[in-house]
C-alpha cells in the first residue's frame, strides 16, 4: 500500500489549503482513513478520521475549521483547512487502516509540511 499526499504549503494566518491523500495498492478493505500531524518538539496528533460508518471526527482545535472527505471510488482522501493558525503549522500525515492480503495494518503517508505565518 502507498499513500501520495499532495497539496499543503506555506498561507499567512486566516488562509485556506487543502490537502489530499491517494491511496494505492491491493487493498481488501478501508476501515479508518486520518489525517495526522506533528508539529516540532511534539508528538504526533490526530486532526481528523473517517470511520467505517462514515462518521467524521475531528481534534478539538480544528473543529468547525478542517473538513475531512473520502472519495471512496478512488481511495483518496481529502483535508480541507480554513482559518487557518499559526498553531497549524506542522508536517501532516494521512493514514490508512486497511487489510492487504487478509491482515489488517497501518499505512502511513510521506507528510507534507504545512506553515501557517502570523
Amino acid at each position: 500500500v502507498q499513500l501520495q499526499a499532495s497539496g499543503g504549503g506555506s498561507v499567512q494566518t486566516g488562509g485556506f489549503l487543502s490537502l489530499s491523500c491517494a491511496a494505492s495498492g491491493t487493498i481488501q478493505s478501508i476501515y479508518v482513513m486520518a489525517w495526522y500531524r506533528q508539529a516540532p518538539g511534539n508528538q504526533r496528533e490526530l486532526v481528523a478520521r473517517i470511520n467505517p460508518d462514515g462518521k467524521q471526527v475531528y481534534a478539538d482545535s480544528v473543529k468547525g475549521r478542517f473538513t475531512i472527505s473520502r472519495d471512496n471510488g478512488k481511495s483518496t482522501l481529502l483535508l480541507q483547512m480554513a482559518s487557518l493558525k499559526p498553531d497549524d503549522t506542522a508536517v501532516y500525515y494521512c493514514a490508512l487502516d486497511c487489510s492487504v492480503g487478509g491482515i489488517r495494518g497501518m499505512y502511513w503517508g510521506q507528510g507534507t509540511q504545512i506553515t501557517v505565518s502570523s
